[in-house]
């Protein structure tokens, strides 16, 4: 049986294999919206001081900071990723949780324009549980950021959900 589709190739490198932002021009703007994931599993002597809800340390409450730290990175995507392009955000919420021994921490975001959003997403989510590792660090270093990655993206050429 042949191989009739097409070889999948990186949309970031030209026809000489330099770096080049991907030409959005002729695309439509539709709605389009992301959600990312990241998990910080966090130790007993931490888990503890949430007991209550939010812990309140010296530089602020946890979470509260984290959500803002979430929202700023997910504005500041294309100052961090080279390549991604400038979008005007329509939404962008950070929800975290405690679930048994992890902080969840889910980063939505959504705009209307030619591009998705999932880099944003994921930059908020990212920079929210190093947020929550750097509020807790004074506890204990144990922490461990497990996984940071895309849920859903709607709104482009393709829809993904992620298992």
């Amino acid at each position: 049986m042949s191989n009739t589709s097409t070889p999948q190739q990186f949309s970031h490198l030209d026809e000489k294999n330099q770096p080049s932002m991907v030409d959005i021009s002729d695309k439509s703007s539709t709605i389009r919206v992301a959600i990312a994931e990241s998990r910080v599993w966090l130790p007993e002597v931490i888990r503890r001081e949430f007991s209550g809800g939010d812990i309140n340390t010296r530089k602020g409450a946890v979470f509260q900071t984290a959500i803002i730290a979430g929202i700023m990175a997910a504005k500041k995507t294309p100052e961090l990723i080279p390549l991604c392009h400038t979008l005007l955000l329509d939404n962008c919420s950070v929800e975290i949780q405690l679930v048994n021994e992890e902080a969840l921490i889910r980063c939505t975001v959504k705009t209307t324009g030619k591009t998705g959003v999932e880099m944003e997403a994921l930059t908020g989510a990212s920079v929210a549980a190093l947020t929550v590792y750097d509020m807790c660090k004074a506890f204990t270093h144990e922490m461990i950021i497990r996984e940071t990655k895309l849920i859903s993206k709607t709104g482009g050429k393709r829809d993904v959900l992620v298992p």
